[in-house]
């Protein structure tokens, strides 16, 4: 009985010892990803490096803020120069109705958007879901005929066994995409 309460007692030192081990190791990753002002600064004890990296995400966070507001503002901005630029010439150009195409050649997709020149975003919107649901981009480009822009996007679907599901959920995503889109205009 002694022996059992010995080894149950040296199990729990030896659990205790590998949860310490690893929450050391784990602090150390999170140290080491955080940024240094110096090399030179002395070694932080483990509360003040969990503060750092507090800080530190804190930091990040603001600074994505604020880079998703300039960008909201410069996209309204580029957005309400092409109108009020178009405008004043006494015609709005552009406001057609966008429209997708969207055809599977084997592993390959072919993209095709058509829309007015004023729908400037929505280009980078289908890179962003093409890349998203695993595509990866091999060509795009764009034309305009009159007062109509083309983009044609090629892509390859990566996962060659669930490639019929992906073009498929890429295409209904697309559609959607541009049909809500469509509803805002």
């Amino acid at each position: 009985m002694e022996q059992n309460l010995s080894s149950s007692r040296t199990d729990r030192k030896l659990m205790e010892r590998n949860r310490r081990n690893q929450m050391k190791a784990l602090y150390s990753q999170l140290n080491s990803l955080v940024p240094r002002e110096s090399s030179r600064e002395p070694a932080l004890s483990v509360p003040d490096q969990l503060d750092e990296a507090a800080s530190y995400i804190k930091r990040l966070q603001a600074s994505l803020e604020k880079m998703k507001e300039k960008r909201d503002r410069l996209m309204g901005m580029e957005r309400a120069n092409y109108i009020s630029k178009n405008s004043s010439r006494g015609t709005v150009t552009g406001s057609r109705s966008p429209r997708i195409e969207v055809r599977e050649m084997g592993s390959t997709l072919e993209v095709v958007l058509m829309n007015g020149s004023d729908n400037l975003f929505m280009f980078n919107e289908i890179i962003r879901a093409l890349h998203e649901e695993g595509a990866e981009i091999i060509n795009a480009s764009l034309s305009a005929v009159e007062d109509t822009v083309f983009h044609t996007v090629h892509s390859k679907v990566r996962d060659s066994a669930h490639r019929m599901n992906t073009a498929a959920r890429i295409s209904q995503r697309l559609k959607m995409f541009v049909e809500d889109d469509d509803s805002e205009f």
